[in-house]
């Protein structure tokens, strides 16, 4: 269980760290060896992961968004222009949602952090949050051990698999969305320049 802790507690700061697959796979071996107890990991998923993320939201109340090289790329710009867009619109269903979503869990919470979300307020969330991720990846590996024979080896690996497939097509959508959302940015600047030329033209 402490290797499952670091790394649900990782993930939340590397998004290369395999978080959610660990969760799936103690979720799997919960069926199939009856230890651990599913119930006691996703306990520690979940403390794991609000630890995770009150963290971030703690470095960007610190030290904000532009403090390391990684912060100001264009990619990253761009995750944090969004998801202060969506903030401030609607804070509860993107803090809670983001925590299912690898990238986009790290913009919003440094983001919530750097634009002084409440404390109080995000940490409710984070926690709610937090308790939905980790049993729903739990239990994938649960139902996916309780229906599929073959024993351990193969419901943890079919159930990883699965997890990781469902991670990744949810994280290249919304990389999408911010493509979509950084051109349309910068469509919008450049008819600002093209339109103060015009005028300096004129």
């Amino acid at each position: 269980m402490p290797v499952l802790f670091l790394l649900v507690l990782g993930d939340a700061f590397l998004v290369v760290l395999p978080g959610e697959a660990a969760v799936t796979a103690f979720g799997a071996l919960a069926v199939t060896q009856g230890e651990p107890n599913v119930g006691v990991v996703i306990a520690v998923a979940a403390v794991a992961a609000f630890i995770g993320d009150a963290a971030c939201y703690l470095v960007g109340r610190t030290v904000g968004l532009e403090r390391w090289r990684w912060m100001r790329t264009s990619r990253v710009r761009v995750a944090f222009a969004w998801s202060r867009e969506r903030l401030q619109r609607r804070a509860a269903v993107v803090l809670f949602t983001a925590r299912f979503i690898p990238f986009a869990r790290l913009a919003v919470n440094l983001t919530a952090g750097a634009t002084r979300v409440a404390a109080p307020r995000y940490l409710g969330i984070a926690a709610a949050a937090a308790l939905a991720w980790a049993a729903y990846q739990a239990l994938i590996g649960a139902i996916v051990a309780a229906i599929l024979p073959g024993g351990p080896v193969v419901a943890v690996v079919v159930s990883v698999v699965l997890a990781v497939g469902l991670g990744l097509a949810i994280d290249a959508a919304l990389a999408r969305r911010l493509r979509g959302a950084g051109s349309e940015r910068s469509a919008a600047g450049a008819d600002v320049e093209d339109g103060d030329q015009t005028v300096a033209d004129g």
